[in-house]
C-alpha cells in the first residue's frame, strides 16, 4: 500500500485512525461497562454477591473514583509528554485498565478498591493520550481534522453505549444467573463476570493496537524531552512527586478495603475540599500571570463557564449514581414486554446522542447562517435548562415510590420495594432524552469557549482546568449518593432542578458581561487581538464524546 493510500484507507482518513478508532472504542466499552452496574453491586446485599455496603459508603467511593478517573488525566498527559511518549502511555494504561477490571472479576473482598485504583490510574494514562495521537494524524492544516475527530468519538459512543448491555446482562440478569446455577457455578458471582467482560473488552482493544501500531507511523511515538538539563531535572522531581502522591492514595484506599469508614469518611471530605481549593489557585495563577488587563479579563469570563462545567457534571453524573439506584430500587423490570435491568438505562443516553447529534449539528448550521444561533454562553445556560427540565420529568413519581421513612424502614427489614410502589422505566428513559438535548447544548461548546478565551501562551493549561472542573462535578455527583441515602429522592430532585436554574440564570446574566470583557480587549493592546471576543464552538466539537 503507497503512503497516499494509507493516508486515506479508513473512510478517507490515515490508516491509523482505525487503529485508536478501535482502541477508545473498547477502552470505553470497559469503562462504561463496569460503571453501568458498580453502584448496584456496591450496595447489593452480601446474599447475592453484592458488597452490602450503605448509601454513604457507596457515595463517597463512586465520588473519589470517578473524579480520579478524570483528575489523573493531567498528570498522565505530563508523563507521556516527558518521558513515556503518548503511543507507550496508552499501551501501559491500557494494561492498567485490565488488571483492574481483572481484580474485580475476582471473588475477592480485598480485590476491590485496589481494582478501582488500577481502573483510574490506567484510564488517567490511556485517555488523554489516545487523543492526541489522533490530532497528530493530521498535519496542521489537514481539512480532515474535524472529520476524523467525528469518526474517532464515533468509536467512542459505539462502545459507550453497547457495553451497558453486555456487562449489565452478565451482573444482574437472573437468566444468567440461572445459566451459572446449571453448571454448577455460584450465581452470586455474576457481578464477576461483568467485571471480567470489561476486562475482556479492554483486551481486545489493546491486542489490536499492539498489532496495528506500525500504522500509526511516528504519532506519539517520542516524548518531548527538554534539552535544558536543569528543567529536565526538575522534571524528574515533579515525577517523584507525583509517584509519591499516589502511593499516597493507595494506601488510602488499601485504608477503604480495611474498612476503616470514619477515617475514609474524613479523607473524602479532604478530598473534595482539595479539589475546590486546587480550582481556585489555578484561576489565582491564571490571574496572576496575565500579561495586560485583556488576559485579566479573559481569565474573569473564564470562571462562571467553569462552574457551570462543575455544575453539569456534578448533575449530569447522577446516571451512574442516583439514577443508578432508582432504577435498581424503584423502578418496574418489565418494559414493553422486556426485562430490563438497572444498568440497562446507562445505554440509553448514549442511543440518543447517536441519534440526535446531526439533527443539532444541522440545526446549528441553519441558525448560523441565518445570524440566529445563540452564542456559547447562552447555549451553556439553555442546556442548564432542559438538566433541570430533565429532574421534573421525574416529579410526578415522587407520589408513587415509598418516601424516606418508608425505604429505611424496607431496607432495614431486608425488603425490597412492591411492584405496585414502583414506576415505569419509561420515566428514566424520557429523563436520558431530556439529559441528550442538555448534553448536545453544553458538551459541544465548554472546552471550545473556555479554550478560545484563554491566552493563547496558556491554551495547554485549559485542557488541564477541563478535566479539574470535570473530576470536581464527578465527585459531587458521587456524594450525592449519600445525600440521597439521608434526604430521599423527593428532596434531591428539587433540589438538582433549582441548582440548575440558579445557573442556568447566572449564566444568562453574566452572558452580557462577558461579551463586554471581550469587546473592551480591542482598546488594551494587541495581546489577543487576533482572537475572536465572542467564542463560538469549533467544528470538531459539535461531536460529542463520551468522556
Amino acid at each position: 500500500m503507497s503512503a497516499t493510500d494509507r493516508d486515506r484507507a479508513f473512510f478517507g482518513h490515515p490508516i491509523g485512525l482505525r487503529t485508536l478508532f478501535f482502541t477508545e472504542m473498547w477502552e470505553r466499552f470497559s469503562y462504561y461497562g463496569m460503571r453501568a452496574f458498580l453502584t448496584i453491586y456496591m450496595l447489593a446485599p452480601l446474599s447475592v454477591g453484592g458488597r452490602g455496603m450503605d448509601g454513604a459508603s457507596v457515595g463517597l467511593t463512586m465520588a473519589l473514583f470517578l473524579s480520579s478517573v478524570y483528575l489523573l488525566s493531567l498528570p498522565g498527559g505530563w508523563i507521556a509528554d516527558r518521558f513515556l511518549g503518548q503511543r507507550r502511555a496508552v499501551t501501559i494504561g491500557g494494561i492498567g485498565i485490565v488488571i483492574g477490571n481483572g481484580l474485580l472479576a475476582l471473588p475477592i473482598h480485598a480485590a476491590f478498591y485496589p481494582g478501582l485504583c488500577f481502573i483510574a490510574l490506567g484510564t488517567g494514562l490511556l485517555k488523554p493520550n489516545i487523543s492526541t495521537i489522533v490530532g497528530q494524524l493530521y498535519s496542521a492544516d489537514d481539512v480532515r481534522r474535524d472529520a476524523g475527530f467525528t469518526i474517532y468519538y464515533m468509536g467512542i459512543n459505539i462502545g459507550a453505549t453497547i457495553s451497558p448491555f453486555v456487562c449489565g446482562f452478565l451482573a444482574q440478569s437472573e437468566t444468567f444467573r440461572e445459566f451459572l446455577a446449571s453448571k454448577g457455578i455460584d450465581p452470586t458471582w455474576c457481578w464477576h463476570f461483568g467485571f471480567a467482560a470489561a476486562a475482556v473488552g479492554m483486551i481486545g482493544g489493546l491486542i489490536q493496537y499492539l498489532l496495528q501500531q506500525k500504522d500509526l507511523g511516528e504519532s506519539g511515538l517520542h516524548p518531548t524531552i527538554p534539552e535544558d538539563k536543569a528543567v529536565a531535572a526538575q522534571d524528574v522531581t515533579r515525577l517523584k512527586i507525583i509517584i509519591g502522591g499516589l502511593v499516597g492514595a493507595a494506601v488510602f484506599f488499601g485504608a477503604l478495603a480495611m474498612g476503616t469508614d470514619i477515617s475514609s469518611n474524613r479523607i473524602g471530605d479532604i478530598f473534595g475540599i482539595g479539589l475546590g481549593i486546587g480550582a481556585i489557585v489555578v484561576f489565582y495563577g491564571f490571574f496572576t500571570k496575565a500579561r495586560d488587563a485583556g488576559e485579566r479579563r479573559r481569565v474573569i469570563a473564564m470562571i462562571p463557564l467553569f462552574i457551570g462545567a462543575i455544575a453539569f457534571f456534578g448533575i449530569f453524573e447522577q446516571a451512574s449514581t442516583t439514577l443508578s439506584v432508582f432504577g435498581e430500587d424503584l423502578t418496574k423490570r418489565e418494559l414493553f414486554g422486556l426485562t430490563i435491568e438497572a444498568s440497562y438505562y446507562q445505554s440509553v443516553n448514549g442511543i440518543f446522542i447517536v441519534a440526535l447529534a446531526p439533527v443539532f449539528a444541522f440545526m446549528w448550521v441553519r441558525l448560523g447562517r441565518a445570524g440566529k444561533e445563540p452564542s456559547s454562553v447562552a447555549k451553556f445556560a439553555i442546556g442548564m435548562i432542559f438538566v433541570a427540565l430533565s429532574f421534573v420529568v421525574m416529579l410526578p413519581t415522587l407520589s408513587t415510590v415509598p418516601s424516606l421513612e418508608e425505604m429505611q424502614a424496607l431496607k432495614k427489614a431486608g425488603q425490597v420495594v412492591p411492584d405496585v410502589q414502583r414506576v415505569s422505566g419509561g420515566y428514566l428513559i424520557a429523563l436520558y432524552f431530556v439529559y441528550t438535548i442538555a448534553e448536545l447544548f453544553i458538551s459541544p461548546v465548554g472546552l471550545s469557549s473556555m479554550s478560545k478565551l484563554a491566552p493563547q501562551r496558556l491554551a495547554g493549561m485549559v485542557m488541564g482546568t477541563w478535566f479539574l472542573g470535570t473530576a470536581i462535578g464527578n465527585y459531587l455527583a458521587g456524594r450525592a449518593a449519600g445525600f440521597a441515602e439521608n434526604r430521599g429522592f423527593g428532596f434531591l430532585f428539587p433540589f438538582l432542578i433549582i441548582s440548575a436554574l440558579v445557573v442556568s440564570v447566572a449564566l444568562f446574566v453574566v452572558a452580557p458581561m462577558i461579551k463586554k470583557m471581550m469587546r473592551a480587549e480591542d482598546t488594551d493592546g494587541p495581546a489577543n487581538k487576533s482572537e475572536k471576543a465572542e467564542p463560538e464552538p469549533l467544528p470538531e466539537a459539535r461531536v460529542i464524546e463520551k468522556d
